[in-house]
């Protein structure tokens, strides 16, 4: 089976249920434009304006509860999966996690995104906070049987009533509940053996982590149900018990349908389950609760980011700044990117409602009404476009967000503009300031359609544009429709604006989608993956070649083998896809990994290329299309044939002798003894790259990165008990092949302190009975110079013979030389033609960390 099918086969699920949502929602909209018809807007509002405050209090009340129980989810979470986390820091993830889920929909999704950024800083590996996550899932659904069980119990012939059900069907439902979770708690209890299903292996809890989560999941949902039944007009229609299960039903559906923020979801079901009770009430007792139990937390959260950004720009109260950045900077991208998408509805949901009248008499005092038109159209693409931009923030790109301050900004004065709604005018611009105030954690470089709108998000983005409109149509329904109306111009034609802004915003919305879903799907900015990083490590350890250590570099993207046993390291430059060296690993997973690889460039629109590939391999890369250009020759140092002796060695005995006149003294010291002196190494690195005026190469060799040189064994040489010059030590599987990276020395170290790094790690590489030693590429080098050589290996000579000025190409190659290698070719596997030259530049400057490294020495 080919990539391009496997990924297809491994996508519609999503595309199924990014449809079943569409589905859904258009259900819902149907269900409250027939419940909601012979009510008007001014009603609903009416009644939510005369909310008593003391419910409203015991509704906060409530949800704090609740929001405090939901804590307890994190916390089995963390149990389970045996990590130790604070208490601060998982009350911090829970509520910043559930804030932001609630509001943006996809509540898995974005929740896992905050967990792994809050409880990776912790040391918590992806998987684990894999598990956590479905943790959390599994404890409410326990919680719901358990409190649908009791409620279908102790309510059996209410419930029955509001579940559309007989009382016995009732008593029957409550009692299979009841059977089913007794039977559960009983498999937990005996069963031992971890549960496989495909790739995935896990134990069930433990039975006191099952009760637990039943007990959590079932106080948390009362709380929050509560925090709903006393918002009910009084007196209540049903027993609390009743509403219970009404309660946790419609949860439930919220949770399964993914729409963003359950909107419609929660609403039409109370609506169904509750016909006795008005409407336009209900509807009323609704939003407040989706105020008071959705809206008010996010505020809270991004109040939460308020405060530790002033903290950190005020330079006050170090400590609390500094926990601040840790707990909070993490969540910052996806608390920031839901304040903008709700900033977003806002201007949408204005600007398909009617305006106040007494408010649009003061505008057009003082505006055209051209001004007032356009501002109200303009609003509304504003709104779209922030919904649109709110999934960029949450990917930390930085155009983007400089959009959305933007758009934000743009919105405020359409807000006062269109009818003078300073209060959505001072919600938006708050947003402005708190995105503005977060400038920092926006970073990335990327464009808008830089990468594929994923089906979820496809579909909420529909659901969101569908729901504006249809609110549109339900606020002035009370018009009757007619051709004229789409022409209509007058300060009190609010109907006519809401068709237009409404046809627009439907039409930018498809026409981006569109461009979108069209557009070559591309790679998002790279993150560093720890749980990769750690699948690797097992097999570096076992590659022939030393050369796999560079994978243990963050700056690489790894690709593995769904067998866990190989991979292939790379990483994007404009257009190209660029592999590093041949797949590390057994030959057919390695030449199955290399046609993924080529797969999966494609269908991004990216040319694949293998950089720095060997002879053994150039079969693969033939067949899988790719023209071969000779890079140069590697050197490789037999080490059983090394030694001081003899007249054709005596330079390097000179060499030897001088260093340890002049008091050098050499060391391998293993990886644990590394991390204490990373301070000491750091300096002499920083005094290298300064005196010879250059900067940090990447991708093809390693930089200066303590997390990197602490995989490996480092040698050094001291004088006078300091360490004047060091190296990492790269060794590989079956004591095959020894060679070195980052080669490091200070003023204090003697002349020929490299020689002499290079003569007594070849000795100690020979005692502990490596092979060979890898002195690394001669660029350029080996190139054939006859006349019917192509006009690669022409031009390469060329380079290589006045190309001094910029890179010692030929000195390199005689320095390497004295030491009598073994000179093997290394290949650039590319598309070759017309793409040649910008593949080549962006190897280049991949390698020399950005175009404007690429003339630097």
């Amino acid at each position: 089976m080919s990539a391009a099918s496997a990924v297809s086969e491994r996508h519609w699920p999503r595309w199924l249920a990014a449809a079943a949502s569409l589905v859904i929602f258009a259900i819902v909209l149907l269900v409250l434009h027939s419940t909601l018809e012979k009510y008007h807007l001014r009603d609903i509002l009416q009644h939510l304006r005369a909310t008593p405050f003391h419910n409203l209090w015991l509704a906060l009340a409530f949800t704090a509860a609740s929001y405090l129980m939901l804590v307890g989810y994190d916390f089995l979470g963390l149990k389970y999966v045996g990590h130790e986390v604070s208490l601060r820091r998982t009350a911090t993830t829970s509520f910043m996690a559930f804030a932001v889920g609630h509001n943006v929909g996809f509540a898995t999704l974005t929740g896992a995104a905050i967990r792994i950024r809050m409880y990776g800083a912790a040391g918590a590996s992806a998987t684990q906070v894999v598990m956590i996550s479905s943790m959390g899932a599994l404890t409410t659904a326990l919680g719901a049987v358990a409190l649908i069980a009791f409620a279908l119990l102790a309510e059996a012939q209410e419930a029955a009533l509001v579940l559309r059900v007989s009382t016995p069907m009732a008593h029957a439902l409550g009692i299979a509940l009841t059977l089913a979770l007794l039977a559960y708690f009983a498999w937990v209890a005996v069963r031992r053996r971890p549960i496989s299903f495909r790739n995935w292996s896990f134990s069930l809890p433990s039975l006191p982590l099952t009760l637990g989560q039943v007990v959590v999941a079932a106080v948390d949902l009362c709380f929050a149900a509560a925090a709903l039944y006393v918002l009910l007009p009084e007196p209540p229609a049903i027993s609390y018990a009743a509403f219970l299960a009404v309660y946790v039903l419609a949860i439930f559906a919220v949770l399964i349908s993914n729409v963003p923020g359950g909107i419609g979801v929660l609403e039409s079901l109370v609506l169904l389950a509750m016909p006795q009770v008005p409407a336009d009430q209900l509807l009323a007792s609704l939003l407040a609760y989706r105020a008071v139990y959705y809206l008010l937390p996010l505020v809270v959260a991004v109040v939460l980011l308020a405060a530790h950004e002033a903290w950190l720009h005020a330079h006050r109260i170090k400590v609390v700044a500094g926990v601040a950045r840790d707990w909070l900077s993490a969540v910052a991208p996806q608390t920031l990117g839901a304040a903008v998408f709700v900033a977003g509805g806002v201007l949408l949901v204005s600007g398909a409602t009617q305006s106040i009248g007494s408010r649009i008499d003061v505008v057009s005092r003082f505006a055209p009404l051209p001004v007032l038109e356009l501002s109200h159209l303009l609003g509304s693409i504003a709104g779209l476009g922030l919904v649109i931009l709110s999934r960029a923030l949450f990917r930390r790109v930085q155009l983007e967000w400089q959009l959305a301050v933007a758009l934000l900004l743009a919105g405020a004065v359409f807000s006062l503009l269109k009818g003078f709604d300073y209060e959505e005018a001072l919600v938006v611009l708050g947003v402005a300031l708190l995105l503005y105030a977060g400038r920092d954690e926006f970073y990335r470089e990327a464009n808008l359609l830089s990468s594929r709108l994923t089906p979820q998000w496809l579909a909420g983005l529909t659901i969101t544009v569908a729901a504006v409109v249809w609110i549109g149509f339900l606020a002035h329904r009370h018009v009757e429709y007619s051709h004229e109306l789409w022409w209509t111009f007058a300060f009190s034609a609010d109907a006519p604006r809401m068709l237009r802004a409404s046809l627009v915003v439907s039409v930018l919305a498809a026409a981006f989608g569109l461009l979108n879903w069209l557009s070559p799907a591309k790679p998002e900015p790279r993150t560093h993956d720890t749980v990769a990083m750690e699948q690797v490590k097992p097999i570096v350890a076992q590659a022939d070649r030393a050369s796999a250590n560079l994978a243990l570099l963050d700056d690489k993207r790894l690709l593995l083998h769904p067998e866990g046993n190989a991979f292939l390291m790379y990483q994007i430059s404009g257009r190209s896809w660029i592999a590093m060296a041949d797949p590390v690993g057994p030959q057919r997973q390695a030449l199955e990994l290399a046609w993924t690889f080529r797969e999966l460039s494609d269908q991004h629109d990216g040319w694949t290329v293998f950089y720095q590939v060997t002879p053994e391999c150039l079969p693969l890369y033939v067949d899988l299309g790719l023209a071969l250009l000779k890079l140069g020759e590697e050197a490789r140092v037999p080490l059983a044939e090394f030694g001081l002796e003899g007249s054709r060695r005596s330079e390097l005995r000179t060499v030897r002798r001088k260093a340890e006149r002049e008091g050098a003294s050499f060391e391998v010291l293993p990886s644990s003894a590394v991390p204490a002196l990373m301070n000491e190494l750091q300096a002499i690195s920083d005094e290298w790259l300064t005196t010879k005026a250059t900067s940090e190469k990447r991708f093809s060799v390693g930089y200066f990165s303590p997390s990197y040189l602490a995989n490996f064994p480092a040698g050094v040489v001291r004088v006078g008990g300091r360490i004047v010059a060091f190296t990492n030590v790269w060794t590989s599987g079956n004591h095959e092949e020894l060679s070195i990276d980052l080669m490091r020395h200070s003023s204090a170290a003697p002349r020929y302190v490299m020689d002499y790094l290079f003569i007594e790690l070849m000795l100690w590489g020979r005692a502990e009975g490596y092979r060979s030693f890898n002195l690394g590429m001669a660029p350029l080098s080996g190139l054939e110079q006859r006349p019917l050589a192509t006009a690669w290996h022409r031009m390469g000579n060329l380079v290589f013979d006045l190309g001094e000025h910029f890179y010692n190409f030929e000195g390199l190659r005689r320095y390497k030389e004295k030491f009598h290698p073994v000179w093997e070719p290394r290949y650039l596997a590319t598309p070759g033609g017309l793409a040649l030259p910008r593949v080549l530049v962006d190897v280049t400057s991949l390698i020399a960390g950005g175009l404007k490294e690429i003339v630097s020495k």
